[in-house]
């Protein structure tokens, strides 16, 4: 399936912050829920920034990961993030390395 019918078929991810019936959510208008994932996105370039790696927005729909020498990977959710970061970069992340907690320190 090509990328951009993957984009228009998808459903929710439970991650997404989207108003659910019976479950509370803050995220009740539009204009919530976009913040919400600037929000979101703007964490995770955070932590990708020190693997020279981009986050953004597709649309609301999806999300575009790049790397600094320009190769872009289209992934669904959030749940998708890490593993294509990996292999996008070519190594394992570890959350808990010291040079990306010195580096989530200094950009603080």
């Amino acid at each position: 399936m090509c990328s951009l019918c993957g984009v228009l078929g998808i459903e929710t991810h439970w991650t997404d912050a989207v108003s659910r019936p019976g479950t509370y959510s803050r995220n009740d208008t539009a204009r919530e829920r976009r913040l919400e994932r600037t929000r979101r996105i703007r964490l995770a370039n955070r932590i990708l920034s020190a693997y020279r790696l981009t986050l953004s927005d597709f649309q609301g729909r999806a999300y575009v990961l790049a790397t600094a020498t320009g190769k872009v990977e289209m992934i669904d959710t959030l749940a998708h993030l890490w593993p294509t970061a990996e292999k996008l970069s070519g190594r394992a992340f570890d959350p808990l390395d010291e040079g990306l907690l010195a580096h989530m320190h200094r950009t603080a």
